[in-house]
């Protein structure tokens, strides 16, 4: 959601395509979507990644039907995303680097708004791309082998 750091989302484009996911960016972007750090993280994939934009988050949640399994993530989550049992289809929901999801967005699903656990309290959070991956393969080894 309103991505602000570019190479995070080369990273997380280059994921996707990797993954066989679409990419949903929801506006205003932090960045040009030309932005030469974009395309030197997503290297010369970013032509054949599945891009969809969205022009607010609203706009972006309007597209989604109710049946429609939705995961978000944030540190101000209370289950921990392992234990989630996600569904083929799922979205998974993440917030900008600066700020995550807003409030009223985690409050409307505290049961589908799950955290990657850090066990340093030094630590605030992880970034965005590595959250985005760690995820997205969890995600995927549930669905193709059945293991929750």
């Amino acid at each position: 959601m309103e991505p602000e750091i570019p190479q995070n989302t080369g990273s997380i484009g280059r994921l996707c395509l990797a993954t066989q996911s679409t990419l949903h960016l929801i506006h205003p972007l932090g960045f040009e979507i030309s932005d030469a750090k974009l395309k030197r993280a997503g290297l010369d994939y970013w032509q054949y990644l599945k891009i969809v934009h969205h022009s607010s988050l609203h706009t972006f949640l309007n597209t989604l039907t109710p049946e429609t399994p939705k995961v978000f993530f944030s540190t101000k989550a209370n289950s921990i995303y392992y234990h989630y049992r996600f569904l083929p289809g799922s979205y998974l929901i993440f917030g900008k680097e600066t700020q995550g999801l807003p409030a009223w967005l985690i409050a409307s699903y505290p049961n589908e708004t799950l955290k990657i656990p850090i066990f340093d309290n030094r630590v605030r959070s992880l970034n965005l791309a590595q959250a985005v991956g760690i995820t997205v393969y969890e995600a995927i080894r549930q669905i193709s082998t059945g293991e929750f």
